[in-house]
C-alpha cells in the first residue's frame, strides 16, 4: 500500500450528543491529528500535489461522548501468550470507567474469547475497584488467557445478553482479526457495541503502532539472561553464552537487547536470513581473536534450517523449530568436529521474561493505553486498536492494524545500529 493512500479513518457508532463528565479536563477535537510520515520532504511533495499526508487521529477525552455511563455495561478480555503489563491495563481501563465516566458496570471474561463462549461455561468476573486495586503487582492476568478463535455468532450473543456496550479486547495480531469479526456481527444485527484494541504483543510486531507494552519490560528483563551468558563466555576458555528471546516473526526483542547489553557479539532474528557454514565460519573467528562469543537468537531465526513439522497451535500459528537446541546442537558438534574444546552455555529465559510485572515505564505507558481505550470507547469508536506514533497516542483502525505484520528493515537504522554494535557481517 502506497503510504500516501494510506487511509485511517476510524469507525464511529454515531454522533456524540452527550456532554462529558470530565470536569477541568483538556478535550481533543476530533480535527485533532498525528502525522504519519515525519519526513518533511515527502509531507511537501504530498501537499504540492494537493493530497492531504496520511494522518491518525488523535486519542484522548472528547468534549462529547456517545454512551450515558449510567446505564453502561463494559467488558474485558485478554488474549494469548502473557506479557507484562496486562494486570496494568486492566487496572486502568477500570479506574478510567470509573473515576472518569462514572461507569460502575465492568466485567472481565475469563480465558480470553472463551469467556464470551456458551460452549465453557465461565463465569464473568465483576471487576470492581476493590477487585483491581493491588493486581499492577502481579504478572500474568487475573482474567486469564487463551489462544484460538471462538465462534463469532456464539460471542456476540453472549455481549448482546450482557448488554455490553464496550468490549475491550487486549492482544495482538490474532485478538484484533476476532474483535474485527465482532463488530462485523454486531453491526448485522444492529447493535451498538464498540470494540476497542489495546495492542499486547511482547514482539512490538502490530503495524502503524510503534510500540506495544510489556516490549521494553522484556528487553530489559533480557538482560539478566545477556549479562550471565557473557559471564559464563568470559570464565571459560573458548567460552560460548547462547541466548534464546521471544521474536517469533520480528526481532525487536533480540535487536534491541543487543543495544541496551553490548556485550553480544552475534544478534540473529527472523528477518536476516543467514546460513549454518557462514554462521559458524565468523564464530571461529570470533574465538580465534578474542577466546569467547555471546550468541543472541530472536526464536524464529533461522527456521529455513531445521526440518519443519507443519503442525500447528490453538491461534493457527505454524510451531517453529527450536532455534536454541538447534544452534547448540551445531555448534557444540562442529568444534567437535574441529577438534578444538569449547565451553557452551545456553540460557532460555523466555517464559521467565514474559510472567513479570511490567516495569516503571511499562506501568505508566499502561496507565495511558488503558484511559485512551476508555476514551476511545465512551466517544463512540469502533474497530480499532489505541496505538503510539511519535509520542502522541492514536486510533488505529484494526484492519490497517492486521494488514501487516511490523518487521525489521535489514536495510534499516535499526539493524544497521545492531551491526555497529555486535561487530557481526551483514551477511553470513
Amino acid at each position: 500500500m502506497e503510504e500516501s493512500r494510506l487511509d485511517f479513518t476510524v469507525c464511529r457508532l454515531g454522533e456524540c450528543r452527550i456532554p462529558s463528565p470530565m470536569a477541568s479536563m483538556h478535550f481533543v477535537h476530533d480535527s485533532d491529528h498525528v502525522l504519519y510520515d515525519h519526513n518533511l520532504d515527502r509531507i511537501r511533495e504530498d501537499l504540492q500535489a494537493g493530497v492531504s499526508p496520511p494522518c491518525f487521529e488523535m486519542a484522548g477525552p472528547r468534549e462529547k461522548i456517545f454512551f450515558d455511563p449510567s446505564g453502561l455495561r463494559c467488558g474485558i478480555v485478554t488474549c494469548g501468550g502473557l506479557c507484562p503489563g496486562l494486570n496494568d491495563v486492566i487496572r486502568a481501563i477500570v479506574l478510567s470507567l470509573y473515576h472518569h465516566y462514572g461507569v460502575c458496570s465492568v466485567f472481565g471474561f475469563p480465558y480470553g474469547y472463551e469467556g464470551l463462549s456458551s460452549r465453557f461455561g465461565h463465569e464473568p468476573v465483576e471487576l470492581t475497584l476493590e477487585y483491581v486495586a493491588r493486581i499492577h503487582d502481579f504478572g500474568g492476568t487475573v482474567l486469564g488467557s487463551s489462544r484460538g478463535p471462538q465462534e463469532v455468532a456464539d460471542m456476540v450473543d453472549t455481549l448482546e445478553r450482557m448488554r455490553i456496550g464496550i468490549l475491550f479486547t487486549i492482544g495482538g495480531d490474532g485478538t484484533l482479526r476476532g474483535g474485527q469479526a465482532i463488530v462485523g456481527e454486531a453491526l448485522k444485527r444492529g447493535l451498538q457495541l464498540a470494540v476497542i484494541g489495546v495492542p499486547k504483543t511482547i514482539d512490538n510486531d502490530i503495524s502503524y503502532v510503534q510500540r506495544s507494552f510489556g516490549f521494553e519490560t522484556a528487553v530489559t528483563e533480557a538482560g539478566a539472561a545477556i549479562t550471565s551468558a557473557h559471564t559464563e563466555a568470559i570464565g571459560a576458555r573458548n567460552g560460548i553464552g547462547l541466548v534464546k528471546l521471544m521474536g517469533r516473526e520480528s526481532g525487536f526483542i533480540a535487536a534491541f537487547s543487543a543495544l541496551a547489553y553490548n556485550d553480544v557479539n552475534f544478534c540473529l532474528v527472523p528477518e536476516v536470513p543467514f546460513t549454518l557454514d557462514g554462521f559458524l565460519k565468523e564464530l571461529e573467528e570470533r574465538l580465534d581473536r578474542k577466546g569467547h562469543a555471546v550468541i543472541l537468537a530472536g526464536e524464529g531465526a533461522g527456521q529455513d534450517l531445521m526440518q519443519k513439522t507443519n503442525q500447528k497451535d490453538a491461534s493457527g500459528n505454524v510451531r517453529f523449530g527450536d532455534i536454541g537446541n538447534f544452534l547448540r546442537d551445531r555448534i557444540n558438534a562442529h568444534f567437535k568436529e574441529l577438534g578444538k574444546a569449547i565451553n557452551l552455555k545456553y540460557i532460555d529465559p523466555s517464559y521467565t521474561i514474559r510472567s513479570v510485572p511490567a516495569n516503571a515505564h511499562d506501568s505508566a505507558f499502561c496507565l495511558l493505553l488503558g484511559q485512551n481505550a476508555v476514551h476511545a470507547g465512551m466517544a463512540g469508536r469502533t474497530n480499532m486498536v489505541v496505538g503510539d506514533w511519535g509520542g502522541a497516542f492514536t486510533h488505529v483502525p484494526i484492519p490497517m492494524a492486521v494488514s501487516r505484520r511490523k518487521k525489521i528493515d535489514p536495510d534499516g537504522w535499526l539493524w544497521n545500529t545492531v551491526l555497529g554494535s555486535t561487530g557481526q557481517p551483514r551477511t553470513m
